[in-house]
């Protein structure tokens, strides 16, 4: 192998040495009786004429060149002589002769009076024009020319002859273009039927997959549906079995006296309503041994079966709505996983799972069951981050800590303020006071919770500046410095809580350690760092999101070059967010988001609805969910397999008194979830920060 420092090579073909060319002996004659003297003969004849066809063509190219214009260097045209013997082109003489009164060629006076046609020339020129045609012309040129000539002598039979045979020709030359047509059009349905045979093999699997899990799904509703009715029968014969005789008052009756005393109860229907709640179905029936039990609850079985059967209704309605998307997502799934069976070869073994369902279907059903869960954001609690006075209170950032029981914001207010969650969802007030307050020098434009220490925090701000925190002591535990413009974004190691990351106007992503008061390395890219992240399952992988439209994704080990670089976006990608070690998330302004595999370097799906062209909205995610910000003042839901919302609410709601102010004149600002429950917070540039939960 070569020096790898010397770059690859554009590989080089080497030229073999030209033999002397040999002309066979004509096949009349015999190889043998053809004698040295006579090749050479030839040989020289062959030069001869080609040394007398090169003189020609110089000549020829010599005569071209006399008859030329001196003035716009073209052939002449309507050749006209002065009076010092040279010739050009009327025009060209005539324009010059204009701005000056003598000869372009010796400066010898002349005037338009001292002009005179070239008769000579013009027709020498007609004559070359003329032989021009004859060498470029083609033969159907070449018969034309002759035929129109004066002088042009040719009988009638003749022409009879030639008559037959441009009629010949012409009858030929339809075949040959109708076989050519023929041809082209088998060849286009040979093609189209080889699609349309494609496409049937493929809807004909599909079809089978359909059928295959159909079978599959409705085999495990009858399990449950016997195992159902095994459970009642078991339920129904306990009060008789004497065994069970001293457990059932301290079990069922005590849970059925609750629920009765509460049907007695003023508030008996939202304690029903609670215990529908918890999710207990009609199993539960089968608790209550006596008829007259369950006569008591009638009217409770069909309020539940009501809301069942509306919760089902609007879980349909859902899916009819998205029905392209999720056949989309169910054919690719079920594909995948078929072809991953076919791959490692266990089409012999059983593919079905413990629920009896085949490769991809139980994803499918995950998808299906969390997508339809959800069509709304519902708001259980809110918080105002600034003061009425103050203008500035923009909320860049929102982040829960390590246990979900605190959340931190930022902003443009140059304060960091921690609330505690339970206390603003359970504790009703006009105004929730912040537990911790730390003021800073300058705006804030991110925060990121140390996922290890539950106390450190760490920010970055538009002048540069990453400080990390001890929200305990509420000081700054390090200062770091060293980016030359403002710092867009930080991030913790969750692997590594000692290190972290930072990217910013200046070109630059920084690796820092808390241990050190320097960086560890640097990364200079070409174009303003807008984000940073680190992947969740390792301390040396981070995507970097940049104003080249461009998500860098690097190896800390090796920073020369990125392990692969995602293309997509139209303008600066302004958020990376990682929902596994292996699925990666990016906003951009160019109102899309993006979802990105970076063990196969592939794009997943690409999500619209949402309105961003200049701000930061925020990006969120969890397992399943994908949530951002719009500049139309509302945040939108996605499920990571459907490309359109699957949720969306307006911060300026009416029913929390904002009607005083146009929603459309903000935007939200951040956006973060609590782990993976359907609880999220939405802050917006007002200043005005909600908790939001999924709701049906």
């Amino acid at each position: 192998m070569g020096d790898a420092s010397s770059g690859a090579l554009v590989p080089s073909v080497k030229l073999e040495e030209r033999q002397p060319q040999t002309f066979p002996p004509p096949a009349s004659v015999p190889a043998a009786a053809v004698s040295t003297s006579e090749m050479t003969e030839t040989a020289v004849a062959t030069a001869t004429a080609a040394a007398a066809a090169a003189t020609v063509t110089a000549e020829e190219a010599e005569l071209d060149k006399d008859l030329l214009c001196p003035i716009c260097m073209g052939t002449i045209k309507d050749a006209f002589l002065t009076s010092c013997g040279h010739s050009f082109c009327y025009m060209c003489i005539v324009t010059h002769l204009q701005n000056k009164s003598d000869c372009p060629c010796c400066s010898h006076y002349l005037t338009k009076n001292l002009l005179y046609p070239n008769f000579l020339l013009n027709k020498l020129l007609k004559r070359m024009a003329a032989r021009q045609i004859e060498k470029t012309a083609s033969p159907v040129e070449h018969l034309r020319l002759a035929l129109q000539q004066k002088d042009c002598e040719i009988s009638v039979k003749e022409l009879d002859n030639l008559l037959s045979l441009l009629t010949e020709k012409k009858r030929k030359m339809e075949q040959q273009e109708a076989e050519t047509n023929m041809q082209i059009l088998l060849d286009f349905l040979y093609c189209l039927r080889k699609q349309k045979l494609d496409k049937l093999n493929e809807v004909q699997t599909d079809l089978q997959y359909i059928k295959e899990d159909i079978n599959a799904v409705e085999k495990h509703r009858v399990d449950l549906y016997r195992a159902r009715e095994r459970y009642s029968v078991k339920l129904r014969m306990l009060p008789d079995d004497p065994a069970a005789s001293n457990l059932w008052p301290s079990t069922v009756d005590r849970h059925n006296n609750v629920l009765v005393s509460s049907a007695r109860s003023p508030y008996g229907v939202a304690c029903s309503g609670v215990f529908q709640g918890k999710k207990v179905d009609m199993k539960v029936q089968g608790n209550f041994p006596s008829q007259p039990r369950k006569d008591a609850f009638s009217g409770s079985d069909t309020q539940l079966s009501l809301n069942q059967s509306g919760l089902i209704v609007a879980r349909k309605r859902r899916i009819n709505a998205q029905f392209n998307e999720l056949q989309e997502c169910y054919l690719q799934k079920r594909r995948h996983g078929a072809s991953q069976l076919s791959r490692q070869g266990e089409r012999d073994e059983n593919p079905i799972n413990r629920e009896a369902y085949h490769a991809g279907l139980q994803d499918f059903q995950s998808v299906l069951t969390t997508f339809t869960r959800y069509s709304r954001l519902r708001v259980i609690a809110e918080v105002r981050h600034g003061d009425l006075f103050h203008s500035a209170n923009i909320v860049s950032s929102i982040e829960f800590d390590r246990d979900d029981e605190l959340f931190a914001t930022a902003g443009v207010s140059k304060c960091i303020k921690v609330f505690d969650y339970a206390a603003v969802v359970n504790e009703p007030a006009d105004v929730h006071c912040p537990v911790v307050e730390m003021s800073t020098r300058f705006k804030l434009s991110c925060l990121s919770w140390n996922k290890y220490s539950k106390n450190i925090i760490a920010s970055s701000d538009y002048e540069g500046t990453v400080t990390v925190w001890d929200v305990n002591t509420r000081q700054s535990v390090m200062e770091y410095e060293e980016h030359e413009k403002r710092a867009w974004s930080v991030d913790f190691s969750r692997t590594e809580p000692s290190m972290l990351v930072s990217g910013s106007d200046d070109y630059k992503v920084k690796v820092w350690c808390t241990k050190q008061e320097a960086s560890v390395f640097n990364i200079d890219m070409k174009a303003n760092i807008c984000c940073v992240k680190y992947n969740p399952g390792s301390s040396i992988y981070v995507a970097v999101g940049s104003a080249d439209h461009s998500i860098h994704y690097f190896d800390l080990r090796k920073t020369s070059t990125p392990v692969h670089v995602f293309r997509g976006h139209r303008k600066a990608v302004s958020y990376v967010k990682f929902l596994s070690t292996n699925e990666l998330a990016s906003a951009s302004t160019d109102s899309t988001l993006r979802l990105w595999d970076v063990k196969d370097n592939t794009a997943v799906r690409t999500f619209r609805g949402h309105t961003n062209e200049k701000n930061f909205v925020g990006l969120t995610v969890n397992n399943e969910y994908i949530a951002c910000g719009s500049e139309t003042n509302d945040v939108f839901v996605y499920h990571k397999a459907i490309s359109k919302p699957a949720a969306w609410h307006r911060l300026g709601s009416p029913d929390l008194d904002d009607t005083d102010d146009d929603p459309g004149s903000y935007f939200i600002s951040a956006v973060c979830w609590k782990s993976d429950s359907p609880t999220m917070l939405a802050a917006n540039s007002q200043g005005t920060i909600k908790v939001l939960v999924l709701a049906a």
